[in-house]
C-alpha cells in the first residue's frame, strides 16, 4: 500500500521558449540539458544598452512565434516575413544584463536585430547565450545545489499543473470571464493526475524514462508579474486574470507576491528525454 503522501502523475504537456519572452513551442518530446530544457531561453532580446527587453515592456513580443525546422529556428510575427536563424551559428561576443546577471552571451547580427526592431517599434537585438557562460539559480533556494540557467528569469525548469490552471478558469467563469490557455503561464512541463496547485508541495519528482529518471526538485514557488495578463493571441492585457489570482494565491513565502506554477531543478537525468504521456511518481512535502 502506498503512503499517503504518495503521488503518481503523467506529463500532459512539454513546452520550449526560444527566445526569451516570445511565444512558446508546444513538443512531444524533449531532451533534458544542464539548464533545463534543450534551446529554452537561448536567445534573448536587449535594448541597446544590452538589458533584456521582455512581454512586460513590449507586449507585442507574445505575437513573435519560433518554430523548430531542421537545424534552424524560423520565427514569425504578423506582417513580417519569417526570420530564418541557424541554430549553431552567432556573430560577435557581447556582454548582456538579465535581472541582476551580466551574462557572456553572442550578438546575432544585423538582419535580427531589424526584423526584432522593425516589429517591435524600437531598437533592440538578438543575442545568444554563451554556453560557456555559468549563470547558476539561487543557491539559498536551491538549498546548495547549483542549478544553471540559461536567459530564464532565474531557474532552469517552471512546472505547473493542468488542475491548478482548471481552478483558475472555474473562478474567472464564476465571474463571468472566458476561460485562459496554460500558454499565459509559460511552464516548461505541465503534469495531470494531481489536484489543484499540489505542484508547491512536491518534494520530489521522478519520471521513468527509457534511459533512466529524471529527479526534478521544485524548490521556489513561480512569482507572477503582468505577463499572465497578456492575451498571447493578441496581445491585449486583461487584469482580471492576475486580479483573480491575487484572490487566492498570495503566497508567504513570497512575502505576499502572487504564485503560480513552481521552479525546478535536475538532480539526475541530464541527457535524459522527458515525453508527453510519461508516468511521473513522487512524494509530497509539508516542511
Amino acid at each position: 500500500m502506498s503512503q499517503a503522501s504518495d503521488l503518481t502523475a503523467r506529463i500532459a504537456r512539454l513546452f520550449i521558449y526560444p527566445v526569451k519572452s516570445c511565444a512558446g513551442i508546444e513538443v512531444q518530446e524533449a531532451l533534458l540539458t544542464e539548464t533545463g530544457l534543450d534551446l529554452d531561453r537561448a536567445w534573448m532580446v536587449v535594448d541597446h544598452a544590452g538589458e533584456f527587453v521582455t512581454q512586460r515592456e513590449l507586449p507585442r513580443m507574445a505575437l513573435i512565434r519560433p518554430q523548430f525546422k531542421f537545424n534552424e529556428v524560423v520565427l514569425r510575427a504578423p506582417g513580417m516575413l519569417a526570420l530564418h536563424l541557424a541554430v549553431d551559428t552567432v556573430e560577435e561576443p557581447v556582454r548582456v544584463r538579465v535581472w541582476d546577471d551580466e551574462v557572456a552571451a553572442y550578438d546575432m547580427g544585423a538582419v535580427a536585430s531589424q526584423w526584432f526592431s522593425d516589429f517591435l517599434g524600437q531598437r533592440v537585438r538578438l543575442v545568444r547565450f554563451d554556453p560557456e557562460q555559468r549563470r547558476l539559480a539561487s543557491l539559498d533556494w536551491t538549498g546548495g545545489v547549483e542549478a544553471p540557467n540559461q536567459f530564464s528569469d532565474a531557474y532552469p525548469l517552471l512546472l505547473a499543473s493542468t488542475a491548478s490552471l482548471d481552478l483558475l478558469n472555474a473562478k474567472l467563469a464564476a465571474k463571468g470571464h472566458e476561460a485562459v490557455g496554460m500558454e499565459r503561464f509559460r511552464p516548461n512541463i505541465v503534469i495531470e493526475g494531481v489536484e489543484a496547485h499540489d505542484e508547491d508541495r512536491i518534494g520530489l519528482l521522478r519520471i521513468a524514462t527509457g534511459d533512466g529518471p529524471i529527479v526534478l526538485r521544485p524548490v521556489k514557488p513561480c512569482a507572477r508579474c503582468p505577463i499572465p495578463n497578456i492575451d498571447p493571441a493578441t496581445a491585449h492585457s486583461q487584469p482580471i486574470v492576475g486580479d483573480t489570482l491575487q484572490g487566492y494565491r498570495r503566497s508567504d513565502r513570497l512575502k505576499g507576491a502572487v504564485a503560480f506554477g513552481m521552479n525546478v531543478i535536475a538532480l539526475e537525468g541530464v541527457d535524459r528525454t522527458l515525453r508527453v504521456g510519461q508516468a511521473a511518481t513522487g512524494s509530497y512535502s509539508f516542511d
